[in-house]
């Protein structure tokens, strides 16, 4: 596809930061939506004149619309226009503990928003002849303690990327879904900073519980935060599925998402139960 045009949400850091760079490299027009000016100032200081930041709040009709506003505004002339909904957030706690609150805020980032940017960006996508990508995550089929607000959001988006699929296929709108394994970046490190103190139940209370479940999501996440795959090498696939000619509808990113996406449904779930107890066990 050439001459195209893209929004990338959650573009201020991470994969998004790195798939609004790529793109802008490959000669795409890219608008990079960001929450904070000074993200969007940094990304248009490394990127040139083909990014042009938005500010965009996923989970604010109003923010939305003055998005596509600027969108419409800015892009140019004949040229197609994609999505990537990259927007999230990873709230870390179990379950039991885990306010209703802090659950939907979970799917207010992770589903809810990234359902109404692609609702608002729809005619837009179809005017131009154009593209949607999903970022999922391999936790989106696999479930860990302590993560489960963050697999639950992924899970939905399985289904969401597949009902959109399905539904937009007489337009020719080509839907594909990405589900990267370990991939180092920042959202490690604010999964378990941010996540674990988003818990409104009691410390002393979750520390009791679960002291040992958290002490091995702590070192999971320090291990994860500095041996993945770059943010990079997940760009690139965004860019394929956005160039290709018969792109994907899902795109496992890793070895390890590769291998387990293979393994899991050949054993039971006591088998994959057992697994996670073993990779978690304390050390």
């Amino acid at each position: 596809m050439e001459k195209s045009a893209v929004l990338v949400t959650g573009a201020s850091s991470g994969i998004g930061r790195e798939t609004a760079l790529l793109l802008a490299g490959k000669g795409f027009q890219v608008f990079a939506g960001v929450r904070k000016a000074a993200d969007g100032a940094a990304l248009s200081k490394a990127a040139g004149a083909l990014l042009t930041p938005v500010i965009i709040d996923v989970t604010h009709a109003a923010s939305i619309n003055s998005a596509l506003r600027a969108v419409r505004k800015g892009v140019g002339s004949g040229r197609s226009f994609s999505l990537v909904n990259n927007a999230g957030i990873a709230v870390a706690a179990p379950l039991e503990l885990l306010s209703i609150d802090d659950l939907r805020r979970q799917f207010e980032v992770n589903v809810f928003g990234q359902v109404a940017v692609t609702q608002a960006f729809l005619p837009l996508i179809r005017e131009r002849g154009g593209r949607i990508v999903f970022m999922g995550s391999l936790f989106g089929r696999i479930a860990v303690p302590l993560a489960g607000p963050y697999s639950a959001a992924k899970f939905a988006m399985e289904a969401v990327a597949d009902a959109f699929a399905v539904e937009l296929h007489p337009w020719g709108i080509r839907v594909s879904l990405l589900e990267p394994g370990n991939i180092d970046t920042p959202i490690w490190d604010k999964f378990m900073a941010q996540g674990m103190a988003a818990t409104s139940a009691d410390a002393r209370k979750r520390q009791a519980l679960y002291k040992d479940a958290e002490a091995s999501m702590h070192r999971l996440a320090k291990f994860f935060s500095g041996s993945g795959l770059t943010p990079r090498r997940v760009a690139e696939v965004v860019h394929h599925a956005l160039t290709a000619r018969r792109p994907r509808t899902r795109y496992l990113v890793g070895r390890d998402a590769k291998l387990l996406a293979r393994i899991t449904p050949l054993g039971t779930d006591r088998m994959r139960y057992w697994v996670i107890r073993r990779i978690l066990a304390p050390r």
